[in-house]
């Protein structure tokens, strides 16, 4: 039987809409949860509500339950896919990658690949456009499945972050990191670590050593390799198309496939004034 393979992501790998249209990629939303209702990331709420409501109200969010999972899965077999292959956050981030694990065996007709990226935002969400792509070129399930364990260390995101105060409010740095950090006055970098858990790359003082000091360490790793390059921001898109602009005149030999405000369920975490910059080696 011919292979029809698609390709998921949940909605913390900010694969923006664009992105989903080119290369017919599925997002599984996470939940966004203010004291009136709970929202779909993406589908019912957007970025912009939520900076909108800050400071004074701060949502927090949930991972979609695993009924939810099996009826996204189901539909994808009943418009006839006979593969599917999700692409998830880190499961030190979120329990997603593994309710979609458990699930995904249920669905008979439909074998799916869970691959736990071990990172988050447009740092998961690029393996999902990776695999669409060597779908769209006719590779086979199996191939595209061993291509990206392949690829695990080539993925490299970094975060300049304006403010802790999100992070701390979201339980994910605590006090002691916090109260140094603010009096201090410095501006975190962070990245996952390979096992997917969040670590600070640098702190520094002053927000435009700290852009140029996350572009100095994408650099890094990437050598002069081609790449993919993208730029999210949080609430400053003239910022983020100046840090676009600093990237290519570091990283000339990179394409840059994606600049998007980040996705509202991970806003939560950060606030405004983050940029993230991405590189995706030799793709």
């Amino acid at each position: 039987m011919q292979e029809k393979i698609i390709v998921m992501a949940d909605s913390c790998c900010d694969v923006g809409r664009d992105l989903q249209e080119k290369y017919n990629i599925r997002v599984l939303p996470v939940h966004v949860i203010y004291p009136e209702r709970e929202y779909e990331d993406g589908v019912d709420i957007d970025p912009k509500t939520i900076y909108q409501r800050f400071p004074d109200e701060i949502p927090t969010t949930s991972m979609p339950s695993p009924g939810e999972i099996l009826d996204f899965l189901e539909k994808l077999r009943e418009e006839g896919y006979t593969h599917c292959i999700s692409v998830n956050i880190s499961d030190h981030l979120s329990g997603t990658v593994n309710n979609v694990q458990a699930v995904a065996g249920e669905v008979e007709g439909l074998t799916t690949y869970v691959y736990n990226t071990k990172d988050i935002s447009f740092g998961s969400g690029v393996y999902a456009v990776y695999a669409a792509k060597l779908v769209r070129e006719g590779v086979p399930f199996d191939e595209i499945c061993r291509r990206m364990e392949e690829k695990r260390e080539d993925s490299h995101l970094m975060f300049y972050m304006d403010t802790l105060d999100y992070l701390k409010k979201g339980g994910r740095i605590g006090n002691v990191a916090f109260m140094i950090a603010n009096v201090l006055h410095m501006k975190p970098i962070i990245a996952c670590d390979p096992d997917g858990v969040y670590y600070t790359v640098a702190k520094i003082r002053g927000a435009r050593k700290g852009k140029q000091r996350v572009i100095d360490e994408i650099a890094k790793r990437v050598g002069d390799r081609k790449c993919w390059l993208a730029v999210l921001h949080g609430d400053d898109e003239e910022e983020g198309k100046r840090t676009v602009e600093m990237i290519r005149e570091r990283i000339p030999q990179g394409e840059l496939i994606y600049f998007n405000q980040i996705n509202a369920s991970l806003a939560v975490n950060t606030g405004p004034g983050l940029i993230g910059v991405l590189a995706f080696v030799e793709p």
